[in-house]
């Protein structure tokens, strides 16, 4: 399909630059046979007693660093930001200014900052899709501490360019139920849960289970072909567990839906599931994309947030509710003022089995 077809206008003071007060007061636009505008505080009440909700546990690690290569006693500023781990002391990362760097040279972060101690690496090449691989000094559960100390959240280029990233990111820009150390991007669907919809869902009678998905670095990049067969998808880390698994078929046995939290949740699902719409144990990498045309096999029901034009994000919630529908809501969002993107306004979309 033309890339152009996802495409639409919109305006830039939609995009959030702050989650919402409490969390789960962000707008929810529920989108079924009808649109209505709901809140995420009324998900509980939406949803039945019987359905099952599915969250991601991938938990944010600060992979975005600052610091300054050494070369014959010439320093430059390099900004990196860590995408996927190698080894447990390897890394590719994208960087910004990556001319300025060649192999073997050697890179300090974390210079001048309040806590003791440097987080030093070398180049060890430089790959022909723009990654760099750097080699750090240390490893394992000490690199993972001077990481720790020493990187920031690394936020979407949407909001780390209006604004910089401080303390209150720490906090705002991982999920309450975040667990599995992982990601360089939020599964933004679900930062808009507190503890008290949680309580709501239990009294529902509305069964909480999890998943794992380490985001990665393709939710930043945008698209940059013409059509969506030419599009070469990245791939992610994920797990469903054969006790999550047999649960969720559970509830579909019993007659109630499978409702994922992000399309994280669900590119998981739909890659557990095979054809008989049974869910099964799945543990590796996924690359899945989900353009119009695709047969959902197990996700009933989908909550997430508005996504960029011409994303493969978009193109996800279009094959869910189909294309016309999905510009009508679009433009029902912007109209009234929702809000976009990792800190925006939610949805709820119901899967239409003739996706057009």
């Amino acid at each position: 399909m033309r890339v152009d077809l996802f495409n639409f206008e919109l305006p830039e003071e939609a995009i959030a630059l702050r989650p919402a007060v409490p969390r789960d007061a962000a707008k929810m636009l529920v989108v079924d046979d009808i649109m209505s505008d709901a809140r995420v505080s009324d998900l509980a009440d939406i949803l039945r007693p019987g359905d099952a909700i599915v969250f991601n546990d991938t938990r944010v690690i600060p992979t975005q660093l600052e610091g300054v290569r050494v070369r014959d006693g010439v320093t430059a500023q390099v900004h990196a930001t860590l995408h996927t781990r190698l080894q447990s002391d390897r890394w590719l990362c994208f960087v910004k200014g990556s001319k300025k760097l060649k192999p073997k040279d050697r890179i300090r972060f974390g210079v001048g900052s309040v806590h003791c101690g440097s987080l030093d690496c070398t180049v060890i090449a430089k790959h022909e899709n723009g990654d760099v691989e750097l080699q750090f000094d240390l490893s394992g559960a000490q690199f993972d501490q001077k990481l720790a100390q020493t990187g920031s959240m690394p936020l979407p280029p949407y909001i780390a360019g209006k604004r910089g990233t401080d303390e209150k990111d720490l906090s705002d820009y991982q999920t309450m139920y975040a667990k599995e150390d992982g990601a360089v991007a939020a599964p933004t669907a679900g930062l808009h849960f507190t503890p008290g919809l949680m309580q709501k869902l239990n009294e529902r009678g509305i069964s909480k289970h999890f998943v794992t998905l380490h985001v990665g670095p393709g939710t930043f990049l945008p698209m940059k072909v013409d059509n969506t067969q030419d599009h070469v998808m990245h791939s992610e880390w994920g797990v469903v567990s054969q006790e999550t698994a047999d649960e969720l078929n559970a509830v579909h046995e019993r007659g109630g839906r499978v409702v994922c939290v992000g399309t994280t949740s669900l590119r998981l699902i739909e890659s557990a599931a095979k054809e008989d719409s049974k869910i099964y144990p799945f543990e590796g990498n996924t690359d899945i994309f989900i353009t119009p045309g695709y047969k959902f096999k197990a996700v009933d029901v989908l909550m997430t947030n508005f996504h960029l034009p011409k994303s493969t994000l978009f193109m996800l919630v279009s094959a869910f509710c189909g294309l016309e529908t999905m510009k009508a809501a679009y433009d029902h969002a912007i109209k009234n003022k929702y809000r976009f993107y990792s800190y925006g306004d939610s949805s709820l979309l119901y899967r239409q089995d003739n996706q057009s």
